[in-house]
């Protein structure tokens, strides 16, 4: 699996505070080193060697972090963006470095999960998609919209009523987004300029004419750790799963 990661580093996590008011999120505390060198870890033992990572908020202790860390062992390249550029924006900055690749994997550097990612990376190639999210059947606020046959049709803000449907279909499936995903590379240029943009906006720009489809992987652990209080539950579930934790 030739397999390349860009690991979102670059949010201010304002609901990680206090622990974001001297370092990165990427650097929060977490298991035996931090949120950073876990995912790293995890993708090693899954064949990963190659690593973009993006930078904004402390953004010089990431970069000394893994200067410390040797690198992790790893290629790892620093993608510093001086204004916050939101997850389509980074990817866009990105793509010099990944035009020459036919994927790239996508993870937000506070989940944790034992997503399989090989198996993620074979049902995106088996299946000819464009995009694969990663996707779970959670409560949420907001849902990603699929057809019967795992196909994104749109996206729902429950709470708001708010409903944007780009695929004349049947939805049958409000999924909740993992933050991992496999891209074709040759989509990244769609996104346009490198400007403040999210990924659920390019979605659904694209979603109509490409094939974005769902990956379930709810029988697997995942925590969004963006939170003091999910950050201490992936922790205290680790905690009781060892074996997990062993790098």
């Amino acid at each position: 699996m030739e397999l390349k990661a860009m690991i979102f580093s670059a949010g201010l996590g304002t609901r990680l505070y206090p622990l974001t008011a001297t370092r990165p999120k990427a650097l929060a505390p977490f298991g035996n080193g931090t949120l950073l060198s876990y995912n790293i870890h995890f993708f090693k033992k899954q064949g990963i060697r190659s690593f973009i990572i993006n930078t904004h908020h402390y953004a010089e202790e990431i970069e000394k972090y893994i200067e410390e860390n040797d690198f992790f062992g790893s290629d790892i390249v620093i993608s510093h963006e001086k204004i916050l550029l939101d997850t389509a924006g980074g990817l866009a900055k990105i793509y010099p470095h990944i035009r020459n690749d036919k994927y790239l994997l996508t993870y937000n550097v506070d989940i944790i999960s034992d997503i399989n990612i090989n198996r993620l990376y074979k049902f995106h190639v088996e299946s000819s998609n464009d995009i694969s999210l990663a996707t779970r059947n959670r409560q949420s606020s907001r849902y990603l919209l699929f057809d019967d046959s795992g196909i994104m049709t749109g996206w729902e803000n429950v709470k708001t009523s708010e409903k944007i449907v780009r695929r004349n279909t049947f939805t049958t499936q409000r999924l909740g987004f993992s933050g991992t995903g496999i891209f074709n590379t040759e989509l990244i240029p769609l996104i346009g300029s490198v400007e403040k943009k999210s990924l659920i906006p390019f979605f659904l720009e694209i979603c109509s004419n490409k094939k974005i489809a769902a990956y379930d992987h709810t029988d697997d652990f995942w925590f969004d750790c963006g939170s003091m209080e999910k950050l201490k539950e992936a922790e205290e579930f680790l905690k009781n799963h060892p074996d997990e934790i062993e790098y």
